[in-house]
Order: C-alpha cells, then structure tokens, then sequence
C-alpha cells in the first residue's frame, strides 16, 4: 500500500482499496505491505547508496531547478549544482542519485525497447525528499525485491519512470523484474482517468459485468456467456486467453472505447 506521503492519504482509503479489491475476487496471496511501516528498510537501502557514493545531499528548491534551462522527458532536468558538494552557507534538504548518460533500457514486453540516458535526460533525481519523506522510486524498488516480485505489469504512464527504478536497481545490486506496460484510459481531452480528472470511482455492485467491460475495453474478445458466471470464472477465461499481441504499439485508450 503506497501511503508513505502521510499527508495526502485520505483516511480509510487503503481499507476502501482492499474491500474494492475483494469484491473483484482479488486477494493477496501474502500479507500487505504498508510503506508507511517500512521506512526503516528505505533507510537502510539509502545509506548502502550513500556508502558507495551513489547519491549526495542537494539544497536545491524547486524554484531554483524549475529556474533551470535544461528541459527533460518529464519536465526540468536536474542542472547538478550540488553534485561536487553543498554551495556555503546552505544546508543539504534532499538526497539525490548520481546519474551518468550510459543509456539504461530494458525490454518491455508491449511497449518493445526502452531507453534512457538519464543524467542528460532526466538529471540526478531524488530518493528522499527534503520534507523527510522517501520518494517513489526508491520505495518501490526495495518493495519489490523484497517481496520477490519477478513480473509487474501497470500502466504506460509509468513507462518513463521505469528506467529510473532500474538503475536504482543496479545501484543496489538487486534483481531486475520483467515489464509490461498496459495503455491507460484516458478522457476525452486526452487525461488519464484520476482523481484530478474527476474519473468516477469504480462501482463493486456488479463485478462480472465490470470485469467483462475492462476485457473489452483491452480488446481481449471475451466471450458473452461468462456474464452468467462469477468473477472467479471470467479471471480463469482471462488468464488463459490474454493476447499482448492485441495491444501492442497503443499507448492510451479512450475511456469510450
């Protein structure tokens, strides 16, 4: 469960998030992991990157790097002023990975060969915030070598992002998993669907109906007899007749679909 940013957890979302889930026939097959409780294992990983020299301590605001002329995939690139140490007089706020230009990819299983360059591209990005707080990236790569995971499949708007956790994750010398990154739904201005697009929560009242919908909005054919089954026997029929082929070269969805 992704709470670690604690103040913008909503209170009784993880338990709203669970009991959805349920009601779609998904349960864990271990116990769930809160990130809020794992911090000591963030902080663990992040002082093996700071023995190695792979990160550095940065007094940058976000002004002063929005300021910056360099432009990125993803908005600002890191311009390095704290890379060979903390201008006087100035404190560091955050902790940040030192990034080169080899280029770090990994094959994706829908999206074919991706690749960065990440210092020029994205710049030194940051694993603990100033505010104290660990960031996404680094959660999530020691999350996932803890629990073993091998294949993980999300999103493309995560796509870009995914070089960054591989590197991390050979700075850390852990396992690499395998990826596929689905399109997303999108509305009709082209957003995907989110709270900050006002998308509609999903509905639990009919889990057949809105599985069997997901199906064809991911063009997997499913046929119209299982809308007499249950939830259980469609996700049977799903795993068993998943074509990645249909999907491939997409990148977004328009929610009508």
């Amino acid at each position: 469960m992704e709470d670690l940013d604690a103040p913008r957890c909503v209170p009784g979302a993880a338990d709203d998030i669970l009991r959805t889930l349920a009601a779609f026939g998904l349960h864990s097959d271990e116990p769930v992991l809160y990130q809020s409780q794992r911090t000591t294992s963030y902080e663990e990983s992040l002082q093996r990157l700071r023995d190695t020299g792979a990160v550095y301590p940065c007094c940058c605001t976000r002004k002063e790097i929005a300021d910056s002329a360099l432009h990125g995939i993803e908005g600002p690139v890191y311009p390095g002023t704290c890379r060979n140490g903390i201008p006087a007089g100035r404190d560091g706020r955050a902790w940040r990975v030192r990034t080169n230009n080899e280029a770090t990819g990994f094959d994706d299983a829908l999206q074919g060969r991706i690749s960065q360059r990440l210092e020029s591209q994205v710049g030194d990005f940051v694993v603990k915030r100033a505010d104290g707080l660990f960031a996404y990236q680094l959660a999530v790569v020691v999350d996932d070598a803890f629990q073993n995971i091998t294949h993980i499949v999300r999103g493309a708007d995560l796509l870009a992002s995914t070089p960054r956790q591989i590197f991390l994750q050979q700075q850390l010398g852990l396992p690499v998993p395998h990826y596929m990154h689905l399109p997303i739904a999108v509305n009709d201005a082209g957003e995907k669907l989110s709270k900050q697009t006002l998308a509609a929560p999903v509905a639990t009242s009919q889990p057949v109906a809105t599985v069997l919908h997901v199906l064809d909005f991911l063009r997997q054919e499913p046929p119209r007899e299982l809308a007499d089954g249950d939830v259980a026997t469609v996700f049977d029929w799903a795993v068993q007749n998943w074509r990645a082929e249909n999907l491939i070269g997409i990148q977004t969805l328009p929610a009508r679909a």
